[in-house]
């Protein structure tokens, strides 16, 4: 490792300085070991037999969710049953005797 020189000689301005110009190439020696090591991961992947997005999961698209409620007074209010309720089916449940239920699809 290369020695570090006198710091306590410099200005608060020429440290900033310096200091911008260390965080440079930190990011920018960052940014290349990170591309060699994955294009190493690449090449051990491939001499394996496989793609790197495979081993890592990566590329696989996943298909729409189909409706499963739907509101019967206006058939654009739909919802997959994922997530929160939206609020046109948790006004309609407020109903006495009315059940997400009646909604399916």
């Amino acid at each position: 490792m290369a020695r570090t020189p006198n710091l306590e000689k410099y200005s608060y301005t020429e440290l900033v300085e310096l200091r911008g110009e260390i965080d440079g190439l930190i990011v920018q020696k960052q940014a290349e070991e990170k591309a060699a090591l994955k294009q190493k991961l690449a090449d051990l992947a491939k001499e394996r037999g496989f793609d790197l997005d495979d081993i890592l999961g990566r590329g696989r698209k996943r298909g729409a969710v189909p409706v499963k409620y739907r509101d019967p007074k206006n058939p654009e209010n739909t919802w997959t049953g994922r997530g929160r309720m939206p609020r046109w089916l948790a006004a309609a449940t407020k109903a006495r005797g009315v059940k997400k239920e009646d909604f399916l699809v």
